[in-house]
């Protein structure tokens, strides 16, 4: 099995910084890639930011503001969310895409999420 397990988070005034962590742990032959996605009260999960094949992607709302990080050594991935907006409230998930043995297909994992808040 794979258990993923997240840190950070938490309530911050806007303007401020927050960093997410999610270590991954468990029966892992590669980590084909990881990402963090979010969603907000009412609305649908999206992408926030994920590496792929050492390609990063972001939602255009957090570039410049957000960076996504890994460690392969450690199987982690980070998010450190800078220059925080009430709009970046919502539930934060991490997601790695692994494969548990050689030549079988990855498979997403997914944690239980964490919450951001951004509020004065």
């Amino acid at each position: 099995q794979v258990q993923l397990v997240e840190s950070g988070g938490g309530s911050v005034q806007p303007g401020g910084s927050l960093r997410l962590s999610c270590l991954a742990s468990g029966s892992i032959f590669r980590i084909v890639a990881v990402g963090w996605y979010r969603q907000a009260p009412g609305k649908q999960r999206e992408l926030v930011a994920n590496i792929n094949d050492g390609a990063t992607t972001y939602l255009d709302s957090v570039k410049g503001r957000f960076t996504i990080s890994r460690d392969n050594a450690k199987n982690m991935v980070a998010l450190q969310m800078n220059n925080l907006k009430p709009e970046d409230t919502a539930a934060y998930y991490c997601n790695f895409q692994i494969q548990k043995t050689r030549g079988t297909p990855a498979l997403d994992y997914w944690d239980q999420g964490i919450q951001v808040t951004v509020s004065s």
